[in-house]
């Protein structure tokens, strides 16, 4: 409503400001969509400025929020993004400024679908689908490649001739699916699943040529990639060109930046592998070679030496030590022979002149009874007796034909004396 002012009854500054506040607080919360500028996030604060500016009338507003809010979108929204806010207008009465007090802030257009993509990624990585060690290993030569492409599109073109360029005997199995709009993750994940089903596949390609946001949208998808993510065999996602980065890109085995570049990465290039197979031949030759001439100079140097240049000396060496060794064994035991020898015959000798037979030989007798005692005394016999003598050079009965007295003893002495003498006279 207006007011009744004059030159001479003007209105104070701070009496308009206040009424402009109240007229801008009737206002109430609004929605409001523009252009983020001027963003500033100081560490710390609780509160988030920003500027947010209409392009197309060159008007700007200062935006202040809290930073919770602005967390909720910061991964999607940036400096220069468009956006739709839920604002209440404010004004600051001291300094006659107007702003708005934002309490939800949506992303517009891509911006938006970006947003619903960040916090999908947010929540896949968060159960661990994009995790490092999820990722399968891709066979060295497939034999059999399952293919999900769209139809006769420049996409399945590029991988079908460059894999057959690299390796002419490459296999595919190919699955034409749409690749955008409605129908595009229904048969994405149908298609899939079929080629993970066939032991024969030993790998998937997704291929998909470039284009916006909105077109690669399917390949973003939650069932697609929780599809890829469950799958036995290895994928390689191929979708758009080296910026676009689908969540399929994130979830797969490998990541091509193009379906030319995965064709390249999961099909071997036959010139590249015959090259190496004739290095790897060259090397184990030279290795081969280098081994043979390590162990002849060995074999060389080892037949240089004197045992093997003359190997007869090392036996001469030790029959002429066995030679010694047998002329000093002989002649030690000659020695100790002789030693015992004489030993033996100085006992001998001792022996002879000790024993008995030697005091026979000098003309004694031994005198025996029947029971075989020997006589020691003329008393141990009576007159008629039969005794045995024995001599040096044998023995023969006598009788004691005398008391025994020492008289008589001296002549059954010479009787047997005589008696010997006569049979040692007749044998």
């Amino acid at each position: 409503m207006g007011l009744n002012t004059s030159a001479d009854a003007p209105l104070p500054v701070g009496q308009v400001s206040r009424l402009i506040g109240g007229w801008i607080d009737r206002l109430g919360q609004v929605w409001v969509e523009g252009q983020i500028t001027q963003l500033s996030r100081r560490p710390g604060a609780g509160v988030v400025f920003l500027t947010l500016r209409d392009p197309s009338h060159d008007i700007s507003v200062s935006v202040t929020c809290f930073r919770q809010v602005w967390e909720e979108v910061a991964d999607a929204v940036s400096e220069g993004a468009r956006v739709v806010v839920l604002a209440k207008p404010e004004w600051y009465a001291p300094r006659g400024q107007l702003s708005l007090r934002v309490t939800e802030i949506r992303p517009v257009g891509i911006g938006e679908l970006l947003a619903r993509l960040e916090r999908l990624k947010r929540s896949l990585a968060a159960e661990g689908l994009f995790a490092l060690d999820r990722k399968k290993p891709l066979p060295f030569l497939p034999q059999l490649i399952g293919l999900v492409v769209g139809r006769a599109s420049a996409a399945e073109r590029d991988v079908l001739e460059n894999a057959r360029r690299r390796w002419p005997a490459v296999r595919f199995e190919v699955r034409n699916v749409a690749v955008q709009g409605v129908h595009a993750v229904p048969q994405v994940v149908q298609a899939v699943k079929e080629l993970d089903a066939r032991p024969d596949v030993d790998v998937i390609i997704v291929a998909r040529g470039g284009g916006s946001v909105e077109d690669l949208l399917p390949f973003s998808d939650e069932e697609v990639v929780r599809t890829v993510a469950a799958a036995r065999t290895p994928v390689v996602s191929a979708i758009g060109h080296e910026p676009d980065s689908p969540l399929l890109d994130l979830v797969a085995d490998l990541r091509a930046s193009t379906p030319t570049d995965a064709a390249k990465k999961v099909v071997p290039d036959v010139g590249e592998e015959l090259e190496r197979v004739r290095q790897l031949q060259g090397r184990g030759l030279r290795a081969l070679l280098g081994l043979l001439d390590r162990e002849e100079r060995g074999l060389a140097h080892a037949l240089a030496r004197p045992v093997f240049v003359h190997p007869q000396r090392m036996v001469e060496t030790r029959e002429a030590e066995l030679d010694a060794l047998l002329g000093r064994s002989r002649r030690t035991l000659g020695h100790l022979l002789d030693r015992a020898d004489s030993e033996l015959e100085h006992t001998r000798a001792r022996v002879l002149a000790l024993s008995p037979a030697a005091t026979l030989e000098r003309g004694y007798a031994v005198l025996q009874r029947a029971d075989g005692h020997v006589v020691r005394s003329p008393g141990e016999v009576g007159p008629g007796q039969v005794l045995r003598a024995r001599v040096a050079a044998g023995e023969f009965a006598v009788e004691v034909t005398a008391e025994s007295t020492a008289e008589s003893a001296a002549e059954i002495t010479a009787e047997v004396t005589a008696e010997s003498a006569s049979k040692t006279a007749q044998g």
